[in-house]
């Protein structure tokens, strides 16, 4: 599966755009919608190069578009179970969030890999720490996620990407 536009516009809801680098709230080096430039903080290392003079929005969703594809095949790969989109799309945002390693060692994925669906809200609930700090910003973000996971399913579409409008041509 691949993640809906509905599925995008809430990770970019949850990340919003920062034009610059900074430090994440657990102190990963960060740009973007989120995107992870190295762990550990911004310190002028080589891989922050491209990004010193800023980023444009544009770039931005670029990047977006490239790194979500991990996160899709992260939920791909851990979860066994059939998925209506909404459900994947939910998935996605919080894998993008946490980290494909945080989504396959979860209760989450066990739970969820059994058939058990109705657990899957209150498991998400539980992600709601940063080093340790419930994160009110978190909380919001497992809500929204659950808010979908719960979603009636309505007609959605995968969002196309260059290279899929490439290789079928």
């Amino acid at each position: 599966m691949k993640i809906s536009q509905r599925g995008l516009n809430l990770i970019i809801t949850f990340e919003g755009f920062v034009d610059h680098l900074y430090d994440d709230p657990v102190g990963h080096c960060t740009v973007g919608y989120g995107h992870l430039v190295h762990l550990g903080r911004c310190d002028g290392r080589s891989s922050e190069g491209e990004f010193r003079q800023g980023l444009s929005e544009q770039k931005g969703r670029e990047l977006l578009q490239k790194d979500v594809v991990r996160y899709e095949e992260g939920v791909n790969n851990a979860i066994t179970v059939p998925l209506n989109q909404n459900q994947f799309d939910a998935l996605v945002s919080f894998t993008y969030n946490l980290g494909v390693g945080a989504l396959q060692n979860s209760t989450l994925r066990r739970k969820l890999n059994t058939g058990d669906y109705k657990s899957v809200p209150e498991e998400l609930r539980r992600w709601n720490k940063a080093g340790g700090k419930i994160l009110e910003g978190l909380v919001r973000r497992r809500e929204a996620e659950i808010a979908l996971w719960n979603a009636p399913i309505k007609t959605t579409t995968p969002i196309e990407r260059k290279e899929d409008t490439l290789s079928s041509a």
